[in-house]
């Protein structure tokens, strides 16, 4: 790959073009998120972050997952992933509890009403993805594009085997 520099190391316009088309593509993916979660809470009254949660350990054996865990992979702090937990927790969302096989270890496990509320989040997502992403690309589009992103991400996400 050639190296692209103008006078005095700027950017010549090869590599300006470039770093314009990387801006609008995060800060437009950065907005779409945005939208599509604040579509979520206005039809299923979940915060972004709680969504975040809620799906996360919906989609976990068990539906449960270790606090440290969720702070991690959905790259909180742990006091923010604290304070998401405690309004879950409050709202009967979730429970939180010390494992069985190391007391060291706190798990966040759905309850029966944030499996429901889960779901309803999870549903208005889909049709929030619908509406936003798939009619104005196609769906053929659309997986495309995620599969070419998925092709680029350096950390894919694989089950155990």
């Amino acid at each position: 790959m050639a190296e692209h520099t103008g006078e005095r190391g700027c950017p010549d316009a090869a590599d300006l073009a470039l770093l314009e088309q990387w801006n609008t593509l995060q800060s437009g993916f950065r907005r779409l998120t945005d939208q599509l979660l604040a579509d979520v809470d206005s039809k299923a009254g979940i915060a972004p972050s709680e969504f975040q949660v809620l799906w996360y350990l919906l989609t976990s054996p068990e539906q449960s997952a270790p606090m440290n865990q969720l702070a991690a992979t959905l790259n909180f702090t742990t006091a923010g992933t604290t304070k998401v937990a405690d309004r879950l927790t409050e709202a009967g969302l979730i429970r939180r509890q010390t494992s069985s096989a190391d007391r060291r270890v706190v798990l966040a496990t759905l309850t029966a009403q944030g499996q429901e509320v889960a779901m309803a989040a999870a549903l208005a997502l889909a049709g929030a993805l619908r509406d936003r992403v798939v009619t104005p690309l196609g769906p053929d589009a659309f997986t495309a594009l995620a599969d070419r992103m998925r092709a680029l991400d350096p950390h894919p996400q694989r089950p155990c085997r």
